[in-house]
């Protein structure tokens, strides 16, 4: 492990990254190029103190959930990923894991969505990059661990648990597509293990045997500041890294469309009372 180096690598990749970048707001009196420390944490599901003292060239040797973490939240290419594994004496990911890392073209494509919000899946459902309006719609998913921005985990084991049967089994079909494609992945196998123990509705699904997509879709949300919205979903496949785009909308003139528009400009704040 190479820390020096490895401290250096993280440091210049947060600074090229904006807030803006990876769906959070810019703020004011901002003294540092890029992303702080703080939010880098966030992003990856780290501690703070543990991402300090990588970049100060202190910190213990990352594992490689650590260092993919930190890819993501960084928004590194293959090459710089792959550079940052090896500083860190560990292999880079091997074939025959899901794809984590998304392509600049599609980041790009997401920070032009700026009317409609717009979310990024793996093969297996984790949520790897939206932007402000889909944190606006939906949450911060940089709040949450990154085990948990699983779009499948949060149906059946988050908080509000999505109890609409023929979306379920879609959902329970796409891991099962996803295990026929990728057998060999240990995140995959242990986020379907943790589903069918956790969920018994999840387990009965699975034990089923049907394979399945994410689908265009009506869905209505309840949102904590503007109510009830009616929501298009379309489904925009990414076949060179295995992913999904997500993009919600609704018909102009709605009241849904309003509400919308008013999440664009309000973004993650909360309506005083």
């Amino acid at each position: 492990m190479d820390r020096a180096e490895l401290a250096a690598v993280l440091r210049t990749a947060r600074s090229r990254v904006r807030p803006a970048d990876v769906g959070l707001p810019t703020g004011l009196r901002r003294q540092v190029p890029g992303l702080r420390r703080e939010e880098v944490a966030q992003l990856a599901g780290l501690g703070v103190d543990y991402v300090i003292r990588l970049e100060q060239g202190r910190g213990p040797r990352p594992s490689t959930q650590v260092l993919g973490a930190l890819a993501r939240a960084l928004r590194l290419g293959d090459d710089d990923r792959d550079m940052m594994f090896r500083l860190a004496g560990a292999e880079p990911p091997q074939a025959g894991r899901i794809p984590m890392l998304v392509r600049p073209s599609v980041l790009r494509l997401l920070d032009r969505m700026s009317d409609l919000p717009a979310l990024v899946l793996s093969a297996k459902s984790d949520v790897l990059a939206w932007n402000p309006l889909g944190a606006a719609l939906l949450g911060d998913f940089s709040e949450l661990p990154t085990a948990r921005r699983n779009l499948i985990w949060q149906r059946f084991l988050g908080p509000n648990p999505d109890t609409e049967t023929s979306a379920a089994a879609d959902c329970v079909g796409c891991l099962r597509t996803a295990q026929a494609r990728y057998p060999d992945d240990p995140d995959l196998a242990r986020l379907v293990a943790d589903l069918r123990g956790g969920s018994a509705r999840f387990d009965s699904l699975w034990r089923a045997g049907r394979s399945g997509r994410l689908r265009a879709a009506c869905v209505t949300r309840v949102h904590p500041e503007v109510g009830m919205l009616t929501l298009d979903v379309d489904v925009l496949r990414e076949p060179e890294g295995d992913q999904t785009v997500l993009i919600y909308s609704a018909a102009p003139g709605t009241a849904t469309a309003s509400a919308l528009e008013l999440l664009r400009v309000t973004g993650l704040q909360r309506f005083a009372l």
